[in-house]
């Protein structure tokens, strides 16, 4: 397999997982951070917002994992190249917004 496909699988965990919390709280009718607020990331956007940035992100992980290359299931590497995108997008999530949610507990 070409590495770039491992790069775009990559990628596309990360993408994956920032569609998540965007779009849960979108739906949810939760305002939410995200990188139209002010100021970028700490601020609050709408609900509406939410959802459209989430849309955004699961599309453009689609186009990385389904559209470049042959992704399989079966495909040890594959899987654990796109688990590595998308537990790193996870725990920087986690650190960003539990700043905000009370997640950084000390």
């Amino acid at each position: 397999m070409p590495w770039y496909q491992y790069i775009s699988y990559f990628f596309g965990g990360a993408f994956l997982a920032n569609a998540l919390p965007h779009l849960e709280n979108g739906v949810s009718g939760r305002p939410f951070q995200s990188p139209f607020a002010k100021p970028p990331g700490q601020g609050l956007s709408s609900s509406t917002v939410n959802v459209l940035w989430g849309f955004f992100n699961l599309a453009v992980a689609w186009l990385l994992i389904c559209r470049v290359g042959a992704f399989s299931l079966l495909n040890t590497a594959q899987v654990l190249t796109l688990g590595a995108g998308i537990l790193l997008m996870s725990l920087m999530h986690a650190r960003a917004f539990g700043r905000f949610h009370g997640g950084n507990l000390k």
